[in-house]
């Protein structure tokens, strides 16, 4: 099978050879074609559609499903491998989506929150084990979850609801204040079950983490995560709430369902703010790649931003099940074993990331839509991917 980069030397001898013809038709027909074929010349949306060859295998799915866009892209530990985008920032209109375009990213955001908590375990302001009642000593904390420590709240193992009245809190002033407000609420009623023994999927255990990064470091969880995580990964598109200026189609445009956009864009338009710790980040895919391949290096033991150790250990189910730290963790034949995955949801865009540590790649796609047909769609499109670049690992 010819992968994608055959391909795409395959394209550049057969352009090479175009050219060289034209040339010996004349001067004028060689400068007209040559600016034709120049990338810098090149209409700007298709240009950054990205890798044709990741599209064929994108657009199918996109119809097939309905989706107004699909973007994916392969990582490995040296970063993005190749990516590529079909369809419409905004069902209705004719702006394509681009490889550059960012997208809401949802829950992937658990992943780097449990990064932030290790780079802040590292130099020591934080342990997995800090509980609740520590960091907050001056809140009502019911005394049965008094005990309750960062492992469980990363892990989905403290026994809290999965969510909050968002809107209602959202009313508390600050987003630091409100956040200190889903402290009060969460752990203000005896644990589901008991601490660290069933798994119960938790945006509310994120937003508490995130107040107790905010408590320990006195800045907000959106700046720490900026300076330890995004800033050393030079992470220069990341950024937080939906995408685009409101207004413009500058940006994928969420949709609820098929050919329905929601009716506003912009930064605002997302899951409240104090959510932010669960899944607010947004990024391009070449951004997020960078996220991605860190977590490939650090399995690898290669240079990346934690200790060796640390990937390992937020690899790791700590409390038995599947789940780690911003992390699903199961098996599959393709990944030569162990792989990572986790999806995202803000009811508006959908997002998916395999990792196959032991294969040394992964993969990510983005959909600007966030029903079960999105869900669908996303998780073919990574199966597709995932089934092309293991076929280009078996004819190497």
């Amino acid at each position: 099978m010819i992968g994608f980069r055959d391909l795409l030397q395959i394209i550049s001898h057969q352009r090479f050879t175009f050219i060289l013809v034209v040339v010996v038709l004349g001067l004028a027909g060689w400068v007209f074609i040559t600016q034709v074929l120049d990338p810098q010349t090149v209409n700007l949306e298709r240009a950054n559609t990205g890798d044709p060859a990741v599209s064929d295998i994108l657009e199918p799915i996109r119809q097939k499903y309905g989706v107004p866009a699909i973007a994916g892209a392969i990582v490995t530990p040296e970063g993005l491998w190749t990516s590529g985008v079909v369809g419409v920032r905004k069902a209705g209109t004719a702006i394509q989506a681009t490889v550059d375009d960012q997208w809401h990213l949802g829950s992937e955001t658990k992943a780097m929150t449990a990064v932030l908590v290790a780079r802040l375990v590292e130099t020591k302001l934080l342990r997995w084990d800090m509980t609740v009642a520590e960091v907050f000593p001056e809140i009502t904390i019911h005394p049965e979850a008094q005990a309750i420590s960062i492992s469980h709240l990363l892990t989905h193992r403290a026994g809290l609801v999965a969510n909050l009245d968002w809107g209602e809190v959202s009313q508390k002033g600050l987003i630091s204040e409100q956040r200190l407000e889903a402290v009060r609420q969460g752990l203000a009623d005896k644990p589901r079950n008991p601490i660290g023994t069933v798994y119960e999927y938790s945006n509310l255990g994120y937003v508490i983490v995130g107040a107790m990064i905010e408590r320990i470091t006195q800045s907000s969880w959106e700046d720490q995560l900026q300076k330890e995580v995004f800033a050393p990964l030079k992470m220069t598109r990341a950024g937080f709430g939906g995408t685009g200026t409101p207004g413009k189609i500058d940006q994928p445009w969420g949709h609820t369902k098929k050919d329905q956009p929601v009716a506003g864009n912009g930064p605002t338009v997302d899951n409240p703010q104090v959510m932010g710790p669960a899944g607010t980040v947004n990024d391009s895919l070449a951004d997020w790649s960078k996220f991605i391949a860190d977590q490939l290096c650090g399995s690898a033991g290669m240079p990346a931003l934690l200790h060796q150790n640390t990937y390992a250990f937020l690899h790791s189910p700590p409390f038995g099940g599947d789940y780690a730290y911003g992390w699903l963790v199961t098996q599959r034949d393709w990944g030569g074993g162990t792989v990572l995955t986790h999806a995202g949801c803000n009811t508006m865009n959908y997002a998916v990331a395999w990792l196959a540590p032991k294969r040394k790649f992964g993969v990510i796609v983005c959909i600007n839509q966030g029903d079960d047909e999105a869900e669908k769609a996303c998780d073919e499109a990574a199966g597709k991917l995932i089934d092309s670049y293991c076929q280009i690992l078996s004819n190497k």
